[in-house]
């Protein structure tokens, strides 16, 4: 005779889920904003200037997670990763494991970073003229401002202040033991060109000159004089931000 036993320890009891009592939190998505607020239909009616960084990153990431909606996907990775330039930066594979990103996503994302620079380092050829400081951080601004080492770079001049050379030069950090003057002026003079524009980046962002920047920049004033080549500028560059050396020190 079979038998069955009930046992009476109660601790060995699992509790079935109660479902009826669960309380199911919705999260709302881009497509319950109204229709002139969502990304594309802005970008569509108002162009893509009119959008924000983390607007402009929700289309091309296309879809949000369970967590949070595009937008704010777009919002947590600007923030976490210091902006495009940040995004730019990261690695490949750092990317792929945030929470709803993966490997498509992030080739998505890393792609459109990639045009976005290659299209700012389309230079404009010869005729491209320097008519006041920020046509020339406007030349090297987007390339440089998110390296994480100083470079400088050689804008070379025509006698129409028409850029004819872009140089780099140094990987590390510029100054007096680094930094020599006929390696500044040798390619103006190999060139045949009567000014030149020096800039360099620093990577803490904030583009206020050292006072190794400016003992630098007077030494160069003067070394230029003797061999009767301008330095027109020394540009610093920033986070989005620059300094003229020319305005501040007012070299003639």
């Amino acid at each position: 005779m079979l038998t069955t036993e009930i046992s009476s320890d109660t601790e060995n009891i699992i509790p079935f889920p109660n479902t009826m009592n669960t309380k199911v939190e919705y999260h709302p998505t881009v497509h319950d904003l109204p229709t002139d607020e969502r990304p594309r239909e802005r970008l569509q009616n108002h162009g893509p200037q009119a959008l924000s960084n983390a607007e402009l990153l929700a289309i091309i990431l296309r879809t949000g997670t369970t967590r949070n909606n595009v937008i704010e996907l777009a919002g947590i990775l600007l923030a976490k990763f210091g902006g495009l330039g940040g995004l730019m930066r990261a690695d490949f594979m750092e990317l792929c494991k945030e929470y709803g990103l993966g490997t498509a996503k992030t080739a998505q994302l890393k792609s459109a970073l990639e045009i976005g620079r290659r299209l700012s380092l389309t230079q404009l050829d010869e005729k491209y003229q320097i008519k006041s400081p920020a046509d020339a951080a406007n030349l090297v601004m987007v390339e440089m401002a998110h390296l994480d080492h100083e470079q400088l770079r050689i804008l070379l001049l025509n006698g129409k202040n028409q850029v004819v050379g872009n140089i780099s030069r140094y990987r590390g950090t510029v100054n007096n033991s680094v930094l020599r003057v006929a390696e500044v002026f040798r390619p103006a003079i190999t060139s045949n060109c009567p000014g030149l524009i020096l800039c360099h980046n620093h990577p803490s962002g904030d583009p206020a000159p050292s006072k190794d920047d400016i003992d630098i920049t007077r030494q160069l004033v003067k070394a230029g004089h003797l061999l009767e080549i301008e330095l027109v500028d020394h540009i610093i560059i920033g986070a989005g931000r620059f300094v003229s050396l020319k305005e501040q020190l007012k070299w003639r």
